[in-house]
């Protein structure tokens, strides 16, 4: 809870011994031994995928920032290479985001978890700071405490992030039987919120998502669990909280077709972290109709199949999505077979009218791109306070098990520099003292003042103007421990000062304030600091990133090209492959009954109307009514558009029965390495009728690119996945319908018409 108030500006009557900050900071020493840093840090550039420098797959990342100022990243216990052993789980680290160096794996033969079977496979880790040691989150595909694959959720706490990992003796979320079997209990997901409580998200297609309460310790699930999505639609959940939303993404389709994987991330949002979580149309997670926001999604180029996520803040404030995604050319590890090549890429995450997405919109990158801020503007440095004091003054420079080295405040310390107007600062804290921790930014009656308050508990902003302050204050939790390091996130912009308190930087709050700043209270000083007794550690000073909050744009339908209105019944200019003698024209539309036949798989037979397109760049869009009952299972009843080189070599894009759900679904088949594959982009929600469109271009290489877009009322539409098709094909469009004759029912297509692309 926060207040606000109006009044004169109060005094700090704190010791003020001056220590000014040289070239140096309250920065720790590294393992790696010590590194300066550039007097004006630029965003690293690089290049997709982050991991190549060291393995062929890493899949599942999960990433933090560690109290000794490194970031790690966590992958799932696939082989790193090719020819390589699945490992229980891997780390590595990075100083900037960029350039990722390997470390080890969580587990050996020895230290795994002795409730999980010899056999069993570790997956989707998520790495958290909890109470002063870090925790990992896993899943374990089976257990010894039930006959069956039965999934649970265990955790491994450590004093550092790269272990020694002590695995719990229970599973924090156990198998949750289901009839003859399990609910999938996967992808573990933790978030921590300002009154306290920390939950845990967790669930796949087979039961759908769900969140359970933590005990303090953060290491068993208690009470009862509360469903947040439904089933065979989403996994991979990853909550964060951002301006009193907390958002819900997770992953969408199959992760692991190799050539035709269509996987992709949605989000929905809710006031509350146990939901309802809706989407940007207001349509439910929860729904059988399921919405969801997209957030990324293949865009045509090198990579599909991006997801299963995770989120990290630079040190600018900008957002960064990490993700595993599929090379489309390169779709498999050779040795061992069947696993998929899957490493981790990064990208900005913006947001855009309240919601994230990836670029933009733009998807996946490919080629170089301006990286994360990773350094400090005003000089700071990393080091060892062994070489040689940093500070100067009244300070002590310690060494902490956790951290290498930081600083220990006996008064008031100050940049030798100004901050810039516009600014973000980041800190870890620990105090033992009832003294508050103040940092101030600006000057004079425009002065911003933020200050952690363990005596009051208390995170308060405040800032002067002329002989008026205003002020804004959260509680810090009760049971919240200010003697374990927090980080301190301080954002401060025209307009708006942030800031948070956070166990982990990953969305997760101890406690945030944001005060609105009148016209002009920015000016350019020193950062100040004032604590004494306050334990001070990775403190970085930077320009606040410009967030881009337009997004990329969607294509546009222009002119009729070519149209078909149904009313010409011997169907001039298409043709059937394999014709359904129930299709039928009649009151103006094409009335097609929906069968047995399929087209997945060798040797389709489901049947297929289609048309040459036209030259160039178009969009191809059909209205269709079709009525799959409610949530009875009809597996896999659809029909829609398809674009059709041959019956293993097509893209199809239809409103599906995926047993009691319904969905819009953009698929794939193509035959590639020796293998037919199968894969599909879910998207959605569809109604009884659907407004359906492909567009079509090409690139440089003449390769041929679609892309998908669905509508409930033919005007506004949500844009999905990018399949290709190599150059050369030749490839003709038009309708479809299949998947299964029982309960009886029809497609009826009002019209397919070709548009131009304005």
């Amino acid at each position: 809870m926060t207040h606000r108030t109006t009044r004169p500006r109060r005094t700090a009557a704190l010791a003020a011994l001056v220590l000014v900050l040289t070239a140096g900071a309250l920065a720790p020493a590294q393992a790696a031994g010590p590194r300066r840093q550039e007097e004006t840090p630029a965003a690293t550039e690089y290049t997709n995928p982050v991991t190549a420098g060291f393995s062929d797959t890493y899949a599942d990342p999960a990433v933090i920032r560690g109290k000794d100022g490194w970031w790690y990243l966590y992958a799932t216990s696939d082989p790193l290479v090719e020819g390589g052993e699945f490992g229980l789980m891997h780390v590595s680290r990075s100083r900037d985001l960029v350039d990722w160096e390997y470390v080890d794996t969580i587990f050996d033969e020895d230290t795994r978890p002795g409730w999980a079977t010899a056999t069993s496979f570790f997956w989707a880790p998520d790495i958290r700071y909890v109470d002063g040691q870090y925790v990992l989150y896993y899943t374990v595909t089976d257990t010894v405490l039930n006959a069956g694959d039965d999934s649970a959720i265990g955790a491994a706490t450590a004093p550092t992030p790269t272990g020694p990992w002590t695995p719990t003796e229970e599973p924090v979320v156990p198998p949750r039987p289901d009839g003859g079997g399990f609910l999938w209990t996967f992808d573990p997901s933790m978030l921590a919120t300002d009154d306290g409580t920390r939950y845990l998200y967790y669930g796949s297609y087979y039961g759908g998502l769900w969140v359970s309460e933590l005990d303090e310790t953060g290491l068993r699930a208690v009470g009862e669990a509360t469903q947040v999505a439904v089933n065979d639609k989403f996994e991979g959940a990853y909550v964060l909280e951002r301006d009193g939303w907390y958002y819900l993404m997770a992953s969408s389709a199959n992760c692991c077709a190799g050539p035709s994987t269509g996987y992709s991330v949605f989000a929905g949002r809710s006031q509350s972290p146990l939901g309802p979580f809706v989407d940007h149309e207001g349509v439910s997670l929860l729904d059988t109709r399921p919405g969801g926001t997209q957030v990324l999604v293949q865009n045509g180029n090198r990579w599909i199949g991006a997801g299963h996520h995770a989120v990290v803040t630079d040190l600018s404030g900008q957002d960064w999505i990490l993700y595993h995604a599929i090379d489309r050319e390169d779709p498999w590890l050779a040795e061992p077979g069947g696993v998929n090549r899957r490493p981790t890429l990064m990208d900005r995450l913006d947001w855009v009218d309240g919601w994230p997405v990836t670029r933009g919109g733009a998807g996946p990158s490919e080629g170089p791109q301006p990286g994360p801020v990773s350094g400090s503007l005003l000089g700071l440095t990393v080091t060892d306070p062994a070489e040689g004091n940093v500070l100067r003054g009244s300070y002590r420079a310690d060494t902490d098990p956790q951290s290498g080295g930081h600083a220990l405040l006996r008064g008031r310390v100050w940049t030798p520099e100004a901050a810039p107007q516009e600014v973000h600062v980041e800190l870890d804290l620990r105090t033992r003292q009832p003294d508050p921790f103040v940092l101030r930014l600006g000057r004079g009656s425009n002065q911003v003042e933020v200050s952690v308050d363990p005596g009051r508990r208390e995170l308060h902003v405040e800032y002067g103007h002329g002989r008026l302050q205003e002020e804004v204050t959260a509680a810090i939790p009760p049971g919240y421990d200010l003697s374990v390091w927090t980080a301190l996130q301080v954002h401060l912009v025209e307009g708006e000062v942030r800031a948070r308190l956070s166990e982990s930087r990953l969305g997760d709050v101890v406690a945030e304030v944001a005060l609105d700043l009148r016209p002009g209270v920015l000016r350019s000083a020193p950062l100040e600091m004032v604590g004494r007794g306050a334990h001070v550690d990775n403190l970085s000073v930077n320009a606040a990133h410009e967030p881009v909050t337009t997004p990329v744009a969607e294509p546009q339908a222009g002119d009729v090209l070519l149209e078909e209105e149904f009313t010409d019944a011997d169907l001039a200019g298409w043709e059937w492959v394999r014709q359904d003698a129930g299709a039928r024209v009649e009151g103006g539309a094409l009335v097609w009954p929906v069968g047995a036949g399929d087209l997945v798989g060798p040797g389709g037979t489901g049947g297929v109307l289609l048309h040459e397109p036209p030259e160039g760049d178009w969009i191809v869009e059909t209205r269709m009514t079709l009525d799959l009952g409610d949530t009875e299972v009809r597996n896999y009843q659809q029909g829609g558009l398809i674009v059709h080189a041959d019956d293993d070599t097509f893209l199809r894009l239809g409103h599906v029965a995926i047993w009691n759900t319904r969905q819009v679904e953009f698929g794939k088949e193509v035959r590639q390495d020796g293998f037919l594959s199968w894969g599909g982009h879910t998207s959605g929600p569809p109604a009884d009728t659907t407004w359906l469109r492909i567009h079509h271009t090409t690139n440089d290489a003449g390769e041929h690119l679609y892309r998908s877009a669905l509508s409930t009322d033919g005007e506004t539409w949500r844009w999905g996945a990018t399949w290709t098709l190599p150059a050369g094909t030749d490839a003709r469009v038009g309708l479809y319908t299949g998947g299964g004759a029982s309960p009886a029912t029809e497609a009826v297509f009002d019209y397919v018409r070709f548009l131009s692309v304005t």
